[in-house]
């Protein structure tokens, strides 16, 4: 579905990417795992149009690599980004409710349904979205990007600065985004999240990709543990 190979991005004369290959296939979990500052969020962000990408980037067999980030997102990539942009000012089905890209085209992801998976979002549907928690706010992220019925989302750093009670329901509501056919790139520091939902898991170092597979495989190989993910 989505095939990345020998990426490059700057920021200014910083060579932040420095050739990263990986794919993800239809339905798959995939987590992208680092220290802070090897490229990670950069990786999804270049991939999304926001950092001027410089390789190859395709989705669905399209080369999306250069395209502005609202072409490559009506192709059906959706990102959620580590910031968790709302509109404070409108209510949490507002806020749903400006995720759907085209009301003329059934989706699988309704503003009814997102309400009842979720009670917390429910319970404050006409609230406004200022006033959550942060897992509430991370919540109505992922669930907006939703609306727009993506096939591939990307979401990069979820369960950050969130308690632990929170971290478990932001996984687990991403494992039933992937039950639902969804495929998802998500870019984690938590091992134990990564672990427990993902199917493939790729370790990045100084913006290249350094270990690729299983986390029965990641967990056996304590050396790549030890050098690219243990403080």
């Amino acid at each position: 579905m989505l095939e990345v190979q020998d990426l490059h991005a700057y920021y200014g004369k910083s060579h932040i990417l420095q050739g990263v290959d990986m794919h993800i296939d239809s339905g798959e979990v995939l987590s992208l795992l680092g220290r802070n500052g090897v490229g990670r969020s950069t990786t999804v962000k270049a991939i999304m149009g926001e950092v001027p990408p410089v390789g190859t980037i395709k989705f669905k067999g399209t080369d999306i690599a250069g395209l502005p980030s609202y072409k490559i997102a009506h192709l059906g990539l959706g990102y959620v980004p580590e910031h968790r942009d709302i509109f404070p000012g409108l209510t949490v089905r507002q806020n749903l409710l400006l995720g759907i890209k085209d009301t003329r085209k059934p989706t699988k992801w309704k503003l009814e349904d997102m309400l009842e998976m979720f009670p917390n979002l429910k319970a404050r549907a006409d609230t406004a979205a200022g006033v959550l928690s942060g897992g509430e706010k991370q919540m109505l992220t992922i669930c907006r990007t939703l609306m727009g019925d993506p096939e591939l989302v990307m979401i990069d750093e979820p369960t950050e600065g969130l308690a632990p009670l929170i971290v478990q329901q932001v996984g687990d509501l991403i494992a039933e985004i992937a039950k639902r056919g969804v495929a998802i790139l998500l870019v984690e520091q938590k091992l134990s999240i990564a672990m427990r939902i993902s199917h493939r898991l790729y370790v990045m170092g100084h913006g290249k990709i350094v270990f690729e597979g299983t986390p029965a495989d990641l967990k056996s190989n304590a050396a790549v543990r030890k050098e690219w993910l243990e403080v």
